[in-house]
Parts: structure tokens; sequence; C-alpha cells
């Protein structure tokens, strides 16, 4: 190709590559629109400082569809709110998958959280999920008393995948009796003898040639390995590096896997709200340490996530509160596997 057609060329080349890019963009954009109006019941609901979004996908259904409720609350600074636990709350519906999307930060610092929770209907017909009630309180006061803002039911109609058709179904005879052979077939047997020697066979030279011993098992009760973590955490000195989030972070996460092992509760997966309904439900500690635990993550969680300085003194009382409740409950009967493991990677293995 010559230099004079080589130039248009190169130009053709760059003009469709650019719009090209152009609809990419455009596609991007209205697919973000289109997932904008996913929720055909979207409601707002607000008292005081939090705000309240209750958004369904979907309010008719087919007995084999699923619905997506989400819960969208918007707080303000200095206030904390309890999503309500749905364990118990649905009578013709069940739970098959819930997500929490997690916290952000939004205007004026409010804090959003949003949980989203997917529904299946049980069987056809008419129904509707109830009113939810969220509580709130002062962080700065807790003892005060809760508030409460509670929505509104939501009517679902949920369809039979036969229709109109339903009404003129009909259940056919069972067909006639067929004799069976009259000669037995014992070829069967002999293939499952042959199987079974095979198997045996191959078993026994397996086990022959495995001359390797079994490897003796090493179990520690769960607060020496809380205990061996919390040195590390001191000899590590975060609080003099300034490094007050991952201090905050390390301890809170100590405690969490302390209960795990020592109370069979899955502390670690479960954010603060979910794991003191949990630990009320349990029924392993007096009213007065469930108390005292909800305090501590609370407290946490202000430093992890609201950016809180607390004083020397609240510090040094975290780091008490963390360590007596682990003397006042450990229990030489739990214990966890540390096979292989040196004590300076206990606190990677217990993690993973």
């Amino acid at each position: 190709m010559s230099k004079k057609h080589l130039k248009p060329f190169i130009l053709y080349l760059l003009v469709c590559c650019c719009l090209l890019l152009s609809g990419a963009g455009c596609k991007k954009v209205a697919n973000d629109k289109k997932q904008a109006k996913n929720f055909e019941f979207d409601k707002e609901y607000q008292r005081g400082p939090l705000t309240v979004h209750v958004r369904l996908d979907q309010t008719k259904v087919t007995i084999a569809d699923t619905l997506l409720l989400e819960f969208e609350t918007r707080i303000e600074p200095g206030y904390d709110v309890t999503i309500p636990p749905l364990d118990n709350v649905f009578e013709n519906f069940g739970i098959v998958d819930w997500d929490n999307v997690g916290s952000k930060l939004g205007e004026n610092n409010t804090v959003i959280r949003t949980c989203r929770y997917k529904l299946e209907p049980f069987v056809s017909g008419t129904y509707s999920l109830p009113a939810f009630t969220f509580e709130f309180q002062s962080i700065n006061t807790p003892n005060d008393d809760k508030h409460t803002l509670a929505t509104e039911p939501i009517d679902i109609e949920v369809a039979s995948l036969l229709g109109e058709q339903r009404a003129g179904l009909k259940i056919a005879d069972i067909e006639g009796v067929v004799a069976l052979s009259s000669k037995p077939f014992y070829g069967w047997v002999w293939a499952l003898s042959a199987a079974g020697l095979i198997l045996g066979l191959i078993f026994w030279l397996l086990r022959r040639g495995r001359q390797a011993k079994k490897p003796v098992r090493i179990f520690r009760p769960a607060h020496e390995i809380a205990y061996d973590r919390l040195r590390t955490l001191v000899e590590q000195n975060l609080i003099n590096a300034g490094k007050m989030k991952e201090f905050y972070e390390r301890i809170s996460d100590i405690l969490r896997h302390y209960i795990e092992h020592r109370f069979d509760l899955k502390a670690p997966e479960r954010t603060t709200e979910e794991f003191l309904a949990e630990l009320s439900f349990a029924n392993v500690l007096a009213g007065p340490d469930q108390k005292r635990m909800g305090e501590f993550l609370q407290h946490c969680d202000l430093v992890k996530f609201a950016k809180y300085t607390p004083t020397t003194e609240q510090i040094q009382k975290t780091f008490d509160l963390v360590r007596d409740f682990i003397e006042t409950t450990k229990s030489q009967e739990k214990k966890i596997d540390v096979t292989g493991i040196k004590s300076e990677q206990i606190t990677e293995a217990v993690n993973t």
C-alpha cells in the first residue's frame, strides 16, 4: 500500500475504534440503569436519625421463582442500628441464601449498611411478608432505652406453574401387573463376587505397601492458644506504633476465635449484631457476661469503622476484659488440633 493511501486507511481504523468504544460505554451505562431498576417494591421509612429502605425485586412470582429482599439502613453518626433477625419470621417462605453486603460512609458521615435475602415460596397463594422492626440507640449512652422503627407488611402473590390447567388434572389409573420371568438369573451374583475379590486384593496390596506410620496428633486447649496470641500482640507494640485500628482488629479476632473454639460458635464469620443474637440463643454465657461482650465488640467496631480514638484507660480496659474472660471460661476439655504446627505458627493456623 502506498503512502498516499496509508494515511486515510489509518484514519478509518481510528474512527472505527472510537465508535466501538463509545458503543461499549453506552451499553455499560444502559446495564447500570437497568440494574438500578431491578426492585419493583422500594419504600423508605424514617424515624429520628434512622432511615430504612425495604426493597423487593418482584411482588408476583411463580412457585419456582425466588424473591430478593433487601434492607438498606442509613444511621447518623453517634447511633447504632440492629437489623432484625429473620430466622423464624416467615411462615410461607424459606431463606435459601443471604448476603451481608457491608457498610459504607454516606453523606454527612452517615453509615449505610445493606443486607440481602433470597426467599423461595413454599406453596402458591397470596401471602404477606411481615412488618420488620429495627432497633437503634445512641452509642454514647448505651444504657438508655432503645428506639424502634417498624415497616409495613408487603403482599406477595405466588402463582402455580399449572395455571388454569390445575383444576382439570386427572390421575391416570395404574397399569396392569407384569409377570416376572420364571427363570432366575444368577449372572449378577458372579459379577459382584468377582468385583469384590478384585477390590479386596487391591486393598490388601495398598495396605501392605503402606509402611509410613500415622503421625501422633497433638492437641492444645483453646485458652492456651488465645494466651499465646495475646502475648504476641503485646510484643508487637502496635499502640506505640500508632496502629490503633490494627490493634483492635487483632484483639477482637483473638476473642472471636477463642469463643469459636471454646463454645463452638461461629463468631469470626458473623457481624457483631448476628453474633450477639446467636450468643443469646446459645445460652452459654450468663447475662452480665453477654452484656460485657456486647459492649466490648461495639467498642471495637467504633475504632475499626467509625475512626473513634480510645483513651489509654479504655485500651487497657479492653485488653484486661479479653484476658479475664478467657481466664474465667477456660476449659481443658476444649482442645484444638495443632499437629505439626510450631508455636509461632499457631496464630496463622487458627485463622485459616
